[in-house]
């Protein structure tokens, strides 16, 4: 077995049915662990549906894992970078999310709860400045950009 642990790693995306990724990778653990395939991990990027993402040293590991699968659709897709995978499981940023016009949720501060208007952003010092839409008079404040939730684009 630890000849096999020797080979490196590639990535392989596995199509299945969309809404169905939890359950390929349950299916597909279980395998590993009668079967003892050498599957070195399962990854479901948040977000994408109808893929999942397995690690194994060569296709020769993931088709005994995923063969006859009932929501496997078709083969897997060609080999995904490290970086790729990244991308995809590492969560942006709010601020980089948001631009002025916007309109957001308060999440966090003594504003909490209130909707408000992006009129600024500043991403070098991860701030917003806001201006609360339900006070009676134009109130720009200036908030942590983590402090907010977008809830729709420019009105």
């Amino acid at each position: 077995m630890s000849e096999k642990r020797d080979k490196p790693s590639r990535y392989y995306a596995v199509k299945t049915t969309a809404g169905r990724e939890i359950d390929v990778a349950v299916i597909v653990e279980n395998r590993v662990r009668n079967i003892h395939v050498d599957i070195r991990s399962i990854v479901m990027p948040p977000g994408i549906k109808g893929y999942v993402i397995v690690e194994a040293p060569g296709l020769d590991a993931v088709y005994p894992a995923i063969k006859e699968l009932k929501y496997v659709k078709g083969r897997t897709l060609g080999k995904i970078t490290r970086d790729e995978i990244e991308k995809l499981v590492k969560p942006k940023p709010i601020i980089e999310l948001i631009k002025e016009g916007d309109i957001v949720e308060v999440i966090a501060g003594p504003f909490r709860g209130m909707k408000a208007k992006i009129i600024g952003v500043d991403k070098n010092k991860n701030e917003v400045t806001l201006n609360i839409l339900e006070s009676e008079f134009p109130l720009p404040i200036t908030v942590p950009g983590d402090y907010v939730k977008p809830t729709r684009k420019q009105v």
